[in-house]
């Protein structure tokens, strides 16, 4: 009925995939993205009346990947074994890596993709009383890669 992971082939209904045959491996994600601003709300992220942008997004980066399950109804919980959110200011914005670890059965995607979501998002929550013209850009899975555990 359909060549979609996600859905049934018989009823069509929607389902989380079954990942108890597959192996235990090691999986990496990265991911990648970008809030665009003002060079002057670049130069006072550490600085807003909220706080530090930057430490602050760092740590929302890293407590969003472990809920990803939570927010995201078809993904399985996975024991993350480590997160690294990095974020480099420039004159034009910040720019967002997020990495994802796990030893399982399935890959760690979602949850580098939502570090990086979440990390922008608290950027632009942070600066937005500043700067209204900001924007969130290019999040984008930049590789994932998988080994025997």
């Amino acid at each position: 009925m359909s060549d979609l992971s996600h859905v049934d082939e018989t009823t069509g209904s929607v389902r989380m995939v079954d990942v108890g045959a597959k192996p235990f491996e090691r999986r990496v994600a990265q991911a990648s993205g970008r809030v665009t601003m003002a060079a002057e709300t670049a130069r006072r992220l550490r600085d807003l009346p909220k706080g530090d942008a930057l430490t602050v997004a760092q740590l929302a980066g890293i407590q969003a990947a472990k809920r990803t399950a939570e927010l995201i109804p078809l993904c399985h919980s996975l024991p993350l074994s480590s997160v690294q959110v990095e974020l480099t200011v420039d004159d034009t914005g910040v720019a967002i890596a997020a990495t994802a670890q796990t030893t399982a059965q399935t890959g760690v995607e979602m949850e580098a993709l939502i570090a990086v979501s979440v990390a922008a998002l608290t950027i632009y929550d942070m600066a937005k009383a500043i700067d209204k013209a900001m924007t969130i850009t290019d999040v984008v899975l930049v590789s994932k890669t998988k080994e025997p555990a």
